[in-house]
């Protein structure tokens, strides 16, 4: 079998044959790093996550690039409101962001660059585009003459004409065209700025990522990714300033996740409907926001309601069950050789079938219910296998990685070991190691087993 993934460049699907046969050069834009994501962020976040672990599943090596966007109109304002000069805000929102999407199970990436610190290849890549006549300067800015390059509109399928005439280009005197678009900005007083052979300044928003996916990937990458709202002009117009520097394609393919709506509204500030990726997990858990996200195909639009994520935690509830389930069992399973091998491997072939097209989580996940159903059915038997149990476990484990579930397979504390770790935690504080007793109390809340100290020892019960 081979993946087949949909690429907005040619508007089909298409056979992914990488650069290289065993090695994969992903780019994803990452934040601006002036608040708290919000559950739009969210999903490229996990979309793009869940493709690379496939491509990982699938025998690639996968160098990932996720950016961030440290320097910007939006974090100025930000650090000025707050009194905090531009690398500390940054720092802080970079941290949160790691937090965030460690808690949704998202992987490292293998590069984090920021603009501040590719500052050198962007005027160097800059230089490039005035050499070769596609850029020019005024006023201490420098524009891409867009009209220069003859595939301009090639990604978001516009002509340049229909985009001059819009209402999304930005109109300034200082452009020889309203198409052009900034590559350099001229410092406004008491900003941030670097110095470059064309002033004092910092980057527009395009030149970073076409900068760094050079400086970490190449000239040419596999797959560049982010949200649909960044087709136009974020990726149109890295792939015209890119490719009229480097003289070659910038991505062989684009992939864009659908977008988030509230209660059937659109996302905005404006209407005050902003939810954050942070406080959902609070409310609910990573893995159930991320099962959420993964239920929907990543190119369609997702309706968030807490009553539809709750019709997901039942669903995910019915998958930790049975992955319970599998655990208990293996107490009085007998040690047979295997009998499930056609299960295994049909139910293989249908996730992998749902991957590989177009990186279809929501038939995946329902392949996994399929598991589910099956495994139930042989649980229901007096006599099951260990190594019945074990394939099947080890089946659905290699779904979760894929997915990137953190659903583990634990068994529940029965009520004497309860009773046990109490009297061991009661031990502990009256030799005053509450460091272990600490430790007792948290490995039993990760259990959700509630205690209460009262004059008369410490009871539990079960949360």
């Amino acid at each position: 079998m081979t993946i087949r993934l949909y690429n907005t460049l040619t508007r089909q699907k298409e056979t992914f044959e990488p650069i290289e046969p065993e090695h994969v050069r992903m780019y994803v834009c990452g934040p601006t790093v002036y608040n708290y994501i919000h559950i739009g962020n969210a999903r490229p976040a996990i979309v793009f996550d869940t493709v690379r672990r496939y491509l990982e599943y699938r025998g690639y090596q996968v160098t990932y690039v996720l950016n961030f966007t440290d320097v910007d109109d939006k974090i100025i304002r930000a650090a000025q409101e707050v009194g905090m000069d531009l690398k500390q805000l940054s720092d802080q929102y970079i941290a949160a962001y790691q937090e965030d999407v460690t808690r949704l199970g998202v992987k490292a990436a293998t590069v984090y660059p920021r603009v501040t610190e590719s500052m050198d290849g962007i005027i160097t890549f800059i230089q490039t585009l005035i050499d070769k006549g596609f850029a020019y300067e005024s006023e201490g800015d420098v524009y891409f003459r867009a009209r220069k390059f003859d595939d301009y509109g090639k990604l978001s399928h516009q002509s340049l004409d229909d985009l001059r005439s819009g209402a999304r280009v930005e109109v300034d005197e200082r452009k020889e065209d309203p198409i052009d678009f900034a590559l350099w900005k001229k410092a406004k007083p008491s900003e941030a700025y670097w110095e470059s052979p064309f002033g004092q300044g910092r980057p527009g928003w395009h030149i970073e990522c076409s900068a760094m996916a050079k400086e970490h990937l190449g000239e040419t990458i596999d797959i560049h990714a982010g949200g649909q709202d960044l087709t136009f002009p974020h990726h149109e117009n890295e792939i015209a300033q890119s490719e009229a520097c480097n003289g070659h394609p910038f991505s062989h393919y684009w992939m864009h996740n659908g977008y988030i709506n509230i209660d059937n509204e659109k996302m905005s500030k404006s209407i005050g409907n902003v939810v954050l990726a942070r406080d959902l997990i609070d409310q609910y858990s990573g893995v159930l926001l991320r099962f959420f996200m993964l239920s929907v195909h990543y190119r369609s639009p997702i309706n968030f309601s807490h009553e539809l994520i709750k019709q997901s935690e039942q669903g995910l509830k019915r998958i930790e069950n049975t992955v319970k389930s599998l655990v208990e069992r293996l107490d009085t399973a007998t040690s047979k050789e295997a009998s499930v091998t056609p299960d295994i491997a049909d139910l293989t072939v249908k996730f992998e079938r749902a991957m590989d097209d177009d990186f279809n989580t929501a038939n995946a996940i329902a392949v996994i219910f399929d598991a589910v159903k099956v495994i139930n059915t042989y649980l229901a038997k007096a006599d099951v296998r260990t190594s019945d149990l074990e394939a099947f476990s080890q089946l659905l484990n290699r779904f979760f990685a894929v997915l990137g579930l953190d659903i583990k397979a634990e068994k529940e504390l029965l009520d004497e070991e309860i009773d046990q770790l109490l009297i061991e935690r009661e031990d502990a504080r009256k030799n005053r190691d509450f460091n272990r007793a600490d430790e007792i109390r948290d490995q039993l809340k990760a259990e959700n087993i509630i205690l209460e100290d009262t004059a008369n020892g410490t009871r539990w019960r079960r949360g």
